[in-house]
């Protein structure tokens, strides 16, 4: 009996010695930490903000950087970071599931056990990127200023990382920008700034067609409009009508347009010149027409505060914009050829009529520059407007120009400033601006609404 008793009592003992030595083992085991990383909100924006300005400065600087190619060196770079950026943001979805062409290229992906530095990553992309973006052009002044800005930022954005995170978010900013510098590459575009006016060429010698207006015998980039769009519904199903029909005849519908264009710079205004002058972004003396709509994102998003996770946002929405808006322009350019107003009224109005911008060296139907900011406004709008569509702002970026800053009520407002510019500078029939507008207009609807955006990002 007492045997028996010893044995149950011994083998409790037991049990009981086991359970409390697994619960003290367990005890002195720390439990495994999840990893997060920290959210895109959480890092400041300055740093990518200053890049934009850099990019503006190596556009101008840059050999065969006309407008278009401008436009799809922001577009590109403005993924390559949102890439980098947006496993940062809260209900961000990849570009590579949702732009034209793009699922044929694999994106690398973060390892969801490991930590990162989205700011570090942004920092790697967007100097890569644009290093492949400007590449075989870019000047060696401007290729220091890049890696001295890289270096500069990477220092200062991992002074409280670890070496780890450090190298790690960095190498994946890199990864990043390769992928989608692989993208770049078959979309029609690439590297032809090496050769911007795309020869041969045949410009068709009918009445209606354009003609050299100056020095430039050749027309601009006449196969850009073939490229690859950023989303094909921009290209395929944004279009405008058809120009009113040519005619020399002095009742007709187009020689009114035509003279319209002359009245309006025979009785411009001092302010009109002022504006037209403002508007008119020409390359290699400022960044392009491109250009200054980025500029005027950087301004809104520095005077914003805006985070990296908004900056992020705001720039691809709008690289995507423009890189489209100067592709569909184009393309309805050598659909239509139609010859420049200069052409047009020195043959039928007035011999000795001179313009007040120089007519730049491609087909005017329609407006490029009306239809980049057009998309440019819808973006901007989508990004600061208020309920009413307003935002009252000033641009300042033009002052590095000498010009004197303006204000604007809203983002419309802007738009159709800057297309009424081109009536006033005499490059442009008032059709090619309203019709570029609306193009524009159409484009930019169409990012900010068939992509998928996070939302409440600030």
């Amino acid at each position: 009996m007492f045997s028996n008793t010893f044995r149950s009592t011994g083998k409790s003992s037991l049990f009981i010695l086991v359970i409390a030595s697994f619960i003290l083992l367990n005890s002195c085991t720390k439990e495994p930490e999840i990893v997060v990383s920290a959210n895109a909100e959480t890092y400041n924006a300055n740093f990518l903000l200053d890049y934009y300005d850099l990019i503006c400065e190596t556009t101008k600087a840059t050999p065969g950087f006309f407008p278009p190619q401008a436009a799809r060196a922001y577009g590109y770079i403005s993924i390559t970071n949102y890439e980098a950026v947006r496993n940062g943001i809260e209900g961000a979805k990849s570009m590579q599931e949702q732009l034209n062409g793009f699922s044929s290229f694999q994106i690398p992906k973060p390892d969801a056990n490991l930590q990162y530095n989205w700011a570090i990553a942004s920092n790697a992309a967007v100097a890569k990127m644009m290093r492949y973006m400007y590449d075989k052009n870019l000047k060696e002044a401007n290729k220091a200023t890049i890696s001295e800005m890289e270096i500069s930022n990477h220092n200062e954005l991992t002074s409280s990382e670890s070496n780890e995170v450090s190298n790690r978010s960095k190498d994946f900013g890199y990864a990043i920008a390769d992928a989608v510098y692989e993208y770049s590459k078959t979309d029609g575009g690439h590297e032809v700034y090496l050769d911007p006016f795309q020869q041969p060429y045949i410009m068709p010698t009918d009445p209606f067609c354009w003609v050299p207006t100056g020095a430039t015998k050749n027309p601009l980039s006449p196969k850009w409009g073939n490229n690859r769009p950023f989303m094909n519904i921009n290209v395929d199903k944004t279009k405008v009508a058809m120009p009113i029909k040519f005619s020399e005849e002095k009742n007709s519908e187009f020689y009114n347009e035509a003279l319209a264009t002359y009245n309006q710079v025979q009785n411009n205004t001092t302010e009109q010149i002022e504006i037209a002058k403002y508007w008119s972004d020409d390359p290699t003396a400022t960044c392009t027409p491109a250009g200054h709509t980025f500029n005027i994102l950087t301004q809104i998003l520095f005077e914003e505060k805006s985070t990296l996770a908004k900056a992020s946002l705001g720039y691809v929405k709008m690289g995507i914009a423009e890189n489209d808006a100067f592709i569909a322009c184009w393309k309805g350019k050598y659909e239509h050829l139609l010859l420049r107003p200069l052409t047009y009224i020195n043959r039928h109005i007035d011999p000795t009529w001179k313009t007040v911008l120089n007519t730049p060296p491609f087909p005017a139907y329609t407006s490029g520059h009306s239809c980049e900011m057009g998309a440019g406004a819808r973006v901007l709008s989508s990004l600061f407007a208020k309920s009413s569509g307003d935002y009252h702002f000033t641009d300042y970026s033009q002052t590095r120009y000498g010009f004197y800053a303006r204000s604007f009520a809203n983002f419309e407002e802007m738009a159709e400033e800057c297309a009424n510019s081109r009536l006033y500078g005499g490059i442009h029939f008032p059709m090619d601006n309203s019709k570029g507008l609306q193009l524009g207009r159409a484009i930019g609807d169409n990012v900010n609404k068939r992509l998928v955006w996070p939302v409440f990002v600030r």
